[in-house]
């Protein structure tokens, strides 16, 4: 096991059991000095990491207790210097969107009969959603709850939650829902794979309950992200927080080579149909 100067319960681990080192706590960055007093102390084969490049190793989810915010923004804005992969990112968003429109188009169109059928409702579902810096968006769905049923307070859908529809529950199970976004991508407002776009009244409550929160709004919301790949839906403060750490994540890491990565095990989720479930409620 680990030998940890620290550790915090609310670092779940994970992968970790054959991780042999030391963890230094009070570090974002391990200071060269440190590491070489440390070095002569422990066996060669034992890494030694910051708190922050264990997060990034073993947990592969930046936790908000181990990011300092002016270090962790400097190391973000980087990504407006990433032009060429930024661009090479747009490319791909409309390459395959248009790839994912023309191969799933059969059924779409039989999701939209099958949505007619029970209940002659509206087929499309619009919501606007948080952008770029902030900048609201709309977003289209095919429609998977009841008419009317999201009328006054906004809420996060839950297991067995009454709302949806018979047609509904398959569509969010297998995310057939999520494809009329594809058109979101090709309009430039979102992208393939980035942190879900949220909805405007659970940003301004999020932004408050949850620190750095709005950071995860510095690149364009995505189709599928690192939480979602890697978290079931969230229905709650806690799951809200827990896939902020994999939105830090992605946000620090960033690069075409992850967004593959996060493109294929996003596809691999829908086949075996997993992850569209929210957690229970807390």
């Amino acid at each position: 096991n680990a030998n940890l100067l620290f550790f915090d319960p609310n670092l779940s681990l994970k992968n970790n059991m054959n991780f042999k080192g030391l963890v230094i706590a009070r570090d974002y960055y391990l200071s060269k000095d440190l590491e070489k007093k440390l070095r002569n102390k422990i066996p060669k084969s034992y890494k030694i990491l910051s708190i922050y490049e264990w997060s990034l190793l073993i947990l592969q989810r930046l936790p908000n207790l181990v990011i300092y915010k002016k270090s962790f923004i400097k190391r973000i804005k980087k990504l407006e210097s990433k032009k060429l992969e930024l661009g090479i990112k747009r490319i791909g968003d409309i390459f395959f969107s248009f790839i994912l429109i023309l191969l799933t188009f059969p059924i779409v169109f039989l999701a939209i009969l099958f949505i007619k059928l029970e209940d002659n409702g509206p087929i499309f579902y619009s919501q606007i959603r948080t952008g770029l810096n902030f900048k609201k968006i709309r977003i289209w769905k095919l429609r998977t709850m009841y008419t009317n049923s999201e009328e006054g307070e906004a809420k996060w859908a839950t297991k067995d939650d009454k709302r949806i529809t018979k047609i509904g529950k398959i569509l969010r199970k297998t995310r057939i829902d999520e494809l009329p976004q594809l058109l979101s991508i090709i309009i430039g407002d979102m992208s393939l794979i980035g942190p879900r776009p949220e909805r405007p009244e659970f940003d301004e409550f999020l932004k408050k309950e949850i620190p750095n929160y709005s950071l995860r709004y510095t690149i364009k919301p995505g189709l599928s992200g690192w939480a979602q790949v890697n978290y079931n839906y969230g229905s709650s403060i806690k799951d809200a927080e827990k896939k902020l750490s994999y939105d830090l994540f992605y946000l620090s890491q960033f690069s075409i080579w992850i967004d593959l990565l996060i493109f294929f095990k996003t596809i691999n989720l829908v086949i075996n149909g997993r992850g569209s479930e929210p957690n229970k409620l807390t």
